[in-house]
């Protein structure tokens, strides 16, 4: 049973990337955190690309080694091939683009993990599992490597799998060169050369850049190069040209590389080569291996690569099916993709459980933010409220029982012990944004005039803010309302948060069936797209039927709504759970005060006690959620 498309073996590491642009590595200030390593990052391409995708390679046993298995584990890649080392380090890369052809890098990868991959770590029943197997050409530069990928060539071999080889050529990475040189794309080497040739005959696909293909050929001249890999191999050679496309080569090398196979090209800006050939790669797999002709699989690579070049990063930068398909169909409207609005949203929204969160498609949440409510009370001090709300904490890890589908939202300004004690633990966790109460609408002091204040917010946190609007509002009003909030949105997304937004209509004026939708839509018009919606409660179907449709005619990849309570009373939200549950879109609920008003109250006069008030807000969790429960599951039966 084949129940993976593509293995890849080899590097695992951690890319510290340089977040400005321009400068050299040694001026840079701020680095952002990827996972790194060419085989990681083909799996990772692989698997956006919808193919089923593994990867066999080892990580230490530290904070870096699982960021990798996490992140791997949202991308979708299959990890039982990943071994963790509990003797050696992640490798690491630090690296900065100073312009579209220097992209200076330093390789942290003495006796890293990744380098300790043997023959035991090659699991045959695993082979057995996989239509392909992908090596790189690091991984053939040291004994115990060489051994490790060869034995999985030869199980692929005897369990009919496909053998491809990305040349992957490191000058630095097989002594060549010295760690300041990391950059180094080709030094002529015939014991490079030698090994590499030893083991062509392999593969029945191969792919380099020209410089790549002279180390594997033994030639600075491209065609003979090639002639010399056909030689010694009956793969089909693809040579990746840069501006010029790739071509590919199934017999006999001509004269001249554009009588290859080629597909069609992009005419888009280069921002950052590195990571380009692993997005390349991972397009051309998903042709190869889903059985295109060549002319259509050079497409599909060049179409992840014009992307990947697009781009801050390499595997973040890949390309989803969806915005692959989107991409192919529309084609290229402004050269500098990363700024194509449409294409960006895309590639957001269809890639964004990769960013952290799960497929939230039931989620509970327990919403504590409250600020202004419980200033109010009597007897409340910041230090009382601090407590209360490391309480609700309690009250919610109790309900949620390390489950999924469970939530909280909690502020940073009364509740920061708490917001800060619920990061890791599974919770979907959202933060507050608005002042208290204001409009038109108000950001938080903290958060800085330009939303600065978000760098500093843990990357799994939701963004989310409150905005009392109606359509009635006055121009000037809706206006500077919807400026604040597209202020905090765009500064969400250069963050990689997600963003909620909560409208509130009935506060402001009176309400029918088409107040929401009409809110809905004007956001979109004014170019913000949230992730999450949360929408005041309504009693019927058709209501929340328009609703959705607002939200899907803008935005088929929504996260989708979660409901709020205003302090309803339960048999109020139940009626509204029912309603509101028939529709996929609508992923739960968000309620606050049902939970914690009367409950907050006796605390802060000291009638209720630590351990009572969490016994009580936990009960009072558990009905909403079975109420909610109760009523999806009505809806699924019906």
């Amino acid at each position: 049973m084949k129940t993976l498309d593509v293995i890849t073996i080899g590097r695992a590491g951690v890319d510290l990337y340089g977040a400005q642009i321009g400068g050299r590595l040694e001026d840079m200030g701020s680095f952002r955190k990827y996972i790194g390593g060419s085989p990681t990052n083909i799996a990772c391409g692989t698997a956006r690309l919808g193919l089923r995708s593994g990867l066999i390679t080892r990580v230490g046993d530290e904070h870096m080694g699982r960021f990798l298995r996490e992140q791997l584990g949202r991308e979708g890649v299959d990890l039982r091939g990943v071994t963790t080392d509990p003797e050696r380090l992640t490798a690491l890369v630090l690296l900065g683009i100073r312009d579209e052809e220097q992209f200076p890098l330093i390789f942290y990868r003495e006796n890293c993990a990744d380098m300790a991959l043997c023959e035991a770590d090659i699991d045959e029943a695993l082979i057995a599992e996989t239509r392909s197997v992908v090596a790189t050409g690091t991984h053939l530069s040291h004994p115990r490597t060489e051994a490790a990928v060869l034995k999985a060539l030869r199980l692929a071999r005897e369990t009919g799998a496909r053998t491809a080889l990305d040349i992957d050529y490191r000058p630095n990475l097989w002594g060549l060169s010295g760690h300041g040189d990391g950059e180094n794309r080709f030094i002529e080497s015939a014991a490079v050369t030698a090994r590499l040739q030893a083991h062509l005959g392999l593969f029945d696909l191969i792919v380099g850049t020209e410089e790549e293909f002279h180390i594997a050929g033994g030639s600075t001249d491209t065609v003979a190069a090639l002639r010399a890999a056909r030689a010694v191999s009956a793969a089909t050679l693809v040579c990746k040209r840069g501006a010029a496309g790739a071509v590919a080569f199934a017999g006999e090398i001509p004269d001249s590389l554009d009588d290859g196979v080629s597909g069609p090209g992009f005419p888009i800006e280069v921002f950052n080569v590195l990571g380009a050939g692993d997005g390349f790669f991972s397009g051309l797999l998903r042709g190869w291996l889903e059985g295109e002709d060549w002319p259509k699989a050079l497409e599909y690579a060049n179409a992840c690569g014009a992307l990947a070049v697009s781009r801050h990063g390499c595997t973040p930068a890949y390309p989803s099916r969806a915005e692959l398909d989107f991409f192919l169909a529309r084609g290229v409207i402004r050269p500098d993709l990363r700024n194509d609005a449409d294409l960006e949203q895309i590639h957001w929204s269809t890639n964004r459980a990769r960013r952290g969160l799960p497929d939230w498609s039931d989620i509970r949440i327990f919403a504590f933010d409250h600020r202004m409510q419980l200033e109010q009370m009597e007897g409340f001090t910041p230090e009382k409220g601090g407590a209360f709300k490391e309480l609700c904490l309690q009250a919610a890890q109790r309900v949620q029982a390390g489950r999924p589908g469970y939530g909280i939202l909690c502020d940073d300004r009364i509740g920061r012990r708490a917001l800060h004690a619920a990061s890791g633990s599974g919770l979907w966790v959202g933060r507050p944004c608005e002042w208290p109460g204001s409009r038109p609408l108000t950001l938080e002091p903290a958060l800085g005039a330009d939303c600065g204040g978000l760098e500093a917010w843990a990357r799994e946190d939701v963004v989310k803010v409150l905005c009392f609007c109606h359509p009635g509002d006055d121009p000037a009003t809706r206006a500077a309302q919807e400026a604040t909030v597209r202020r905090l949105f765009e500064a969400a997304r250069r963050n990689d948060l997600e963003f909620l937004l909560e409208i509130i209509p009935s506060k402001v004026g009176p309400v029918d069936a088409d107040t929401t939708p009409t809110l809905i839509r004007q956001f979109y018009a004014a170019g913000i797209f949230p992730d999450w919606w949360k929408l005041e409660p309504m009693a019927t179907r058709a209501e929340w039927a328009r609703a959705c449709v607002a939200i899907e005619e803008h935005d088929p990849h929504s996260r989708g709504i979660v409901v709020l309570g205003l302090d309803a009373p339960e048999a109020e939200l139940a009626a509204s759970f029912r309603a509101a549950a028939a529709f996929p879109l609508v992923r739960g609920f968000a309620v606050g005060r049902t939970i914690f008003g009367e409950v907050a109250r006796a605390w802060m006069t000291g009638a209720l006690g630590d351990a009572a008030a969490v016994e009580e807000m936990a009960r009072r969790y558990v009905r909403l959620a079975g109420l909610w429960d109760t009523a999806r599951a009505a809806a699924k039966e019906a």
